[in-house]
């Protein structure tokens, strides 16, 4: 709504909000709609030019930009700007030279190793030629990797180094040195250098012809480009060929969903892990040993090796390599022989088939993808794009002149210094930390945790005054501008949260704006706590820098009253139907605390427990929940999802603890599904 209103102040679009208001039946229609960039917009809005169309989509279905802007780019400059070239090696071999090396960036499960090998040949190029050098860098390859190219340069050859970017500061030396003088090189001479994108020397890029190789979008194309390689004579020379198939391709499936469960963001995996075909070969390789070994198949024994040796080794997050688990449970088991239904709408194959028949299943049986073949609601789809569309945008942003706007557009200058003066406005008075501790009686848990919270919260505002005072300066002239009051007048101009204060901070997403706002409302909360030093009637967990030192309070609190030991309490949650307003006083066991917010999944208040989230709601809030401390037992709680608690959508690090959640279907639905509860929302 912000959005639309923004739009007002250009002419096209100065009746918006109020034919929203007006038509807001026919605006929800096409707002529903799966494609709205298909279709006409409502009433005479669909009169509207290609671009202003853009402008409307964005702030109507941020979510459906990547593929408005490619009709867009289409109809303007043509097709072949938005259709990527399918890799080819032999064709970019063509553009290269002994002054012009290939540089590959790599992709998660791309080796390039193979199909420069490949080429190779074709040329009488080879290890066994002994004009092939490969050196996969790393702590003491460098001489190794000077060796190789200097006699390539030398006497003709070719030389590839693998992963410059693990050695910045012999990439940026010898290397960059020699990228930059390859005129008398040896004719038959070529390098070939790959890295992770990262941060690398300019002059090396300039001179390379970069190459990406990017794996098959989409979880058919990623089966079936995992099927390829194993042919009849691998599951053949199995004494088990039907089971060996089998295992092969819910391995072949797996790998795939793993790959491709990356574009869902920290909703897919708390962290990224460079899983590789190499994971799929080893298992499947594996299994082939395991059934020969066995009368019957070892499916727990299969599952572990899998899951927590071979893509377990790359995994180090619990939650993650949980997830690694519950989809080997679903996949690996009896049924798999027969041929059961892995995920809605596709059957796995029978296995009698060959492998030519196990690829026309993939092709045509293949559903359309949906976040469903992730056992993820179709939500996350939305979300996966959003964040895509975020990104696009602020790499957009930031590609922008730095300098005056055109067209009478503010300069960079005018508008930090209009966010400088709005903040500054804002910003509460410091507390009276003396008066405070003076009025301390007795320093409990509680108000331990409130008093540091207090004092995070000065070091963050003295902070920022400071800054913003010295900055204030450096505008009118009295001061000369700085490096950091530099980054600082940027990030206001651009409204983003300002590097310097995030020592200072807490983990946010917000932009600067909502942060701003966020802020007060913590202040606002210690303010109020600072009247009576009471706990609150509920605590606001997400508004506390630290609230892993909350919980801990309810815990030491609860022991010390029931003479328990802490090292054997744990945290344990009731979900209550009480919004925070209608809790009327604090609970004397435990604590109440309100703020979270439920991604993938939502809480049903009638039916007390987690359920399917609602179309395009992404993040349903949660009621009031009770959080009290337990001496622990080890014993399973049955109905219950163990779900993790984080302070922002980013997951991973800002781990808090874990709620156990009532649910009427298994854990594992909501595993698959990334269900988690945060504590902030952007």
């Amino acid at each position: 709504w912000q959005m639309c209103c923004a739009l007002k102040e250009f002419e096209p679009f100065e009746k918006l909000p109020e034919d929203l208001v007006g038509s807001a039946k026919r605006f929800r229609e096409w707002f529903e709609l799966e494609r709205p960039e298909e279709v006409p917009l409502p009433g005479d809005w669909k009169k509207l030019p290609d671009f202003e169309r853009l402008l409307l989509i964005r702030a109507l279905r941020t979510d459906r930009m990547n593929e408005a802007l490619g009709s867009f780019v289409k109809s303007v400059m043509g097709e072949k700007y938005i259709k990527s070239q399918a890799f080819n090696l032999e064709r970019s071999y063509q553009d290269m030279t002994p002054q012009s090396p290939i540089f590959f960036i790599l992709s998660p499960g791309v080796d390039p190793v193979k199909d420069t090998e490949k080429l190779g040949k074709q040329f009488g190029i080879g290890f066994d030629q002994g004009n092939f050098g490969l050196v996969s860098l790393g702590q003491g390859q460098e001489p190794v990797a000077e060796k190789a190219i200097e006699v390539s340069y030398k006497n003709g050859g070719w030389a590839f180094l693998q992963n410059i970017h693990l050695t910045p500061k012999w990439t940026g030396g010898y290397l960059e040195k020699r990228c930059d003088d390859l005129e008398t090189a040896h004719a038959e001479f070529r390098m070939f250098l790959s890295a992770e994108p990262a941060k690398l020397p300019i002059n090396i890029l300039q001179v390379c012809v970069k190459l990406t190789n990017e794996p098959p979008e989409g979880l058919g194309a990623n089966v079936r480009k995992n099927w390829l390689p194993f042919s009849d004579d691998f599951f053949e020379s199995s004494a088990k060929p039907g089971e060996l198939k089998s295992i092969t391709f819910a391995l072949c499936l797996f790998h795939a969903i793993v790959i491709e469960r990356k574009k869902f963001g920290p909703q897919g995996w708390n962290r990224v892990y460079p899983f590789n075909f190499g994971d799929l070969t080893s298992c499947a390789q594996v299994a082939m040993n395991y059934l020969e070994a066995n009368p019957k198949v070892p499916w727990d024994d299969l599952r572990y090796i899998f899951g927590e040796i071979m893509y377990g080794g790359h995994v180090t997050d619990h939650y993650d390599r949980r997830l690694v688990a519950t989809y080997l449970q679903a996949y690996m088991h009896d049924e798999l022989l027969e041929g059961f239904e892995i995920f809605p709408g596709f059957k796995t194959p029978q296995n009698s088939g060959n492998t030519k028949d196990i690829l026309e299943h993939i092709d045509t049986a293949f559903p359309q993808e949906s976040p469903t073949a992730f056992g993820m609601h179709p939500n996350a789809e939305i979300g996966f794009r959003l964040m895509q569309a975020d990104t696009m945008f602020s790499s957009i942003r930031e590609l922008q002149p730095r300098g005056a706007g055109a067209g009478g557009g503010a300069s960079v200058t005018e508008k930090a210094k209009t966010q400088l003066d709005d903040i500054t406005e804002k910003l509460p008075d410091q507390f009276e930390m003396l008066d405070i501790l003076d009025r301390v009686e007795e320093r409990n848990p509680y108000i331990n945790v409130f008093l540091q919270e207090i004092e995070r919260m000065q070091e963050l505002l003295s902070k920022m005054k400071s800054t913003l005072a010295e900055l204030d300066l450096g505008l009118k002239g009295d001061l000369q501008i700085t490096e950091n009051m530099e980054d600082l007048m940027n990030a206001l101009a651009m409204g983003s949260r300002p590097a310097v204060w995030e020592k200072y901070a807490y983990p946010s997403k917000r932009s600067l704006g909502p942060w701003i706002l966020d802020l007060l409302g913590r202040h606002k909360q210690l303010n109020d706590w600072t009247g009576d030093m009471q706990l609150p009637k509920s605590t606001w967990l997400s508004g506390l820098f630290s609230p892993q030192s909350f919980l801990t309070a309810v815990r030491q609190t609860t022991a010390r009253k029931n003479d328990w030991p802490l090292d054997k309490t744990v945290s344990q949650t009731e979900v209550t139907k009480k919004s925070a307003e209608e809790i009327a006083a604090a609970t004397k066991d435990g604590a109440f605390i309100h703020g979270l917010y439920m991604e993938g999944a939502r809480w049903d208040d009638k039916a007390g427990s987690v359920e399917e989230s609602k179309p395009k709601e992404l993040y349903a809030k949660m009621p009031v929940v009770l959080v009290k401390a337990a001496v622990f037992t080890g014993a399973e709680q049955k109905d219950t999802y163990l779900c993790p608690v984080y302070k922002t959508q980013d997951r991973g690090a800002t781990f808090v603890f874990e709620a156990g959640l009532r649910s009427k279907a298994s854990s594992s639905k909501w595993i698959l599904g990334g269900v988690a509860l945060l504590m902030d929302v952007a």
